[in-house]
């Protein structure tokens, strides 16, 4: 009787008290545990933070034609334009909507454009739809696209504080890369149920081929090179699950 008191007790702090921001508290504890770790262990120092300035504004600047930046980034820009795709039927299946309909994967898609090119315009490195956002928005359950929209004013503005970002620049590079293991982690636990859901048998041989080979090229770090090209990492991986899905031929119904 008391076993199942507990249970109950269990079930209903889950249900009742850990929703929004309180989902998040093992990922902050998680950096705050690590933070301390790193700054006892001599990894942090808050010299920068000390000669930030309180207001500080970001350094605009212009773009520049380069015709050797343009062909090199053209090959890497694959990666994040696969990562998108991956990225928008992800959430969908998060959130429960096919946002491939609507909005539509080609207003997505020009959407991430526009904000690049944007950013690019004021100074800023290029944007995408980061995989993480995906892992923080599945562990949170926040579904509501204004809290995006919320949150990228609020960053926007929070970007004027020098001391702010120069105190988050101290946090050590293993911290943040202990919590990229969760987030990337949920990625992959999303994309694999995405293929559950729709029923697709993963170890038919025509399914099992593509999907070893993209995970062995992605995560293995193969490279292809010709001259001055590279096609690696996510953007190899999506090419050949891309041509695998178009050259092996479909089992016969």
């Amino acid at each position: 009787m008391k076993l199942r008191t507990f249970k109950k007790l269990l079930t209903f702090t889950e249900n009742c008290c850990a929703k929004g921001i309180l989902k998040l508290i093992p990922i902050l504890m998680g950096i705050a545990v690590g933070y301390i770790v790193a700054f006892f262990m001599g990894m942090v120092s808050f010299d920068a933070v000390v000669s930030a300035p309180w207001f500080a504004i970001p350094a605009f600047v212009l773009p520049q034609w380069n015709l050797h930046a343009v062909l090199y980034i053209i090959p890497v820009a694959i990666a994040p334009a696969i990562e998108h795709v991956g990225d928008v039927v992800a959430i969908g299946r998060v959130t429960g909507k096919d946002y491939l309909k609507e909005p539509g994967i080609q207003n997505t898609m020009l959407g991430d454009g526009v904000a690049t090119s944007l950013a690019a315009f004021l100074g800023g490195p290029p944007n995408t739809t980061y995989s993480e956002v995906t892992g923080a928005v599945t562990l949170t359950r926040a579904f509501n696209p204004g809290i995006m929209t919320w949150a990228a004013i609020t960053a926007i503005l929070l970007a004027f504080i020098g001391k702010l970002g120069a105190l988050l620049q101290t946090i050590p590079t293993p911290v943040m890369g202990g919590i990229m293991l969760l987030l990337f982690g949920a990625i992959a636990v999303v994309g694999l149920n995405a293929l559950v859901q729709a029923r697709e048998d993963l170890v038919a041989p025509r399914n099992l081929s593509i999907i070893a080979l993209i995970l062995v090229s992605g995560i293995g770090g193969l490279a292809i090179k010709f001259g001055n090209f590279e096609l690696s990492g996510i953007g190899l991986a999506g090419v050949l699950g891309v041509l695998l899905n178009l050259i092996l031929p479909r089992p016969q119904d």
